[in-house]
């Protein structure tokens, strides 16, 4: 009998653990709908956005959309967003970041703000998906080439593991964010995908995981079919 409360018991634990799986906050669903759209708005800025061949190129992209609302901008304490990495044709789960200070380069008084950070190969997406970076130091970053037809010229362009884009008032430039700490939200990735699998392994496909209707949402704006078919009505 003791056995069987014991089996019934962790039977009972296992179900309510697996429910609160995708369980995304209101505001957690906002943040993924908010970088979905500065992904579909800067894919259809033939002049003003990412280059294509800094695109193509990507190992990974974090968005943190609307930096003002977090108190980014006025105290430098805090922006929130997502992250998702390449595999292969397609991209995997998001995975919920949140970056403090690093204000250096944003002006305030601004309506609202946008980043884009393009992680250019696979050390950097390690770097970021540790328990926390300092970007500048712990990896390198730089302020990325601005057009669709540019191309990163400079050195640091060149060699840097992540080039930063910001939005203000609909205009993409580059910009310096050394100094800025990203790290994965912890609480938000638990409550979308649970707490046994890291943010790590998520972001790199090592351990496969059920994605929301809300999460595939960031993801499909990522896909090359989006640029084509986002801007018709």
């Amino acid at each position: 009998m003791r056995s069987m409360k014991t089996i019934v018991a962790s039977v009972t634990v296992l179900l309510m653990a697996a429910s609160a799986f995708g369980q995304l906050k209101k505001s957690d669903i906002e943040k993924l709908n908010e970088a979905a759209n500065v992904v579909v708005e800067l894919r259809n800025a033939p002049d003003k956005g990412i280059p294509e061949s800094i695109w193509n190129k990507a190992h990974c992209v974090v968005v943190i959309p609307d930096l003002k609302k977090a108190g980014f901008i006025v105290g430098g304490e805090h922006g929130s967003g997502v992250m998702s990495c390449r595999h292969g044709n397609t991209w995997g789960p998001p995975v919920f970041m949140e970056m403090t200070k690093g204000s250096a380069g944003l002006q305030a008084g601004v309506s609202s703000t946008d980043l884009v950070l393009v992680v250019m190969n696979q050390k950097g997406a390690g770097r970021l998906l540790g328990n926390k970076v300092t970007l500048g130091a712990d990896a390198s970053i730089a302020a990325g080439p601005v057009g669709r037809t540019a191309s990163a010229a400079t050195d640091a362009q060149l060699t840097a593991e992540i080039l930063s884009y910001s939005r203000s008032s609909g205009l993409f430039a580059g910009i310096n964010l050394s100094g800025g700490s990203l790290n994965p939200d912890s609480s938000k990735n638990e409550r979308a995908y649970g707490a046994n699998a890291s943010a790590r392994d998520i972001a790199l496909g090592t351990t496969p995981v059920s994605v929301t209707p809300e999460m595939q949402a960031f993801t499909n704006a990522l896909e090359p079919e989006a640029r084509a078919t986002s801007g018709k009505k």
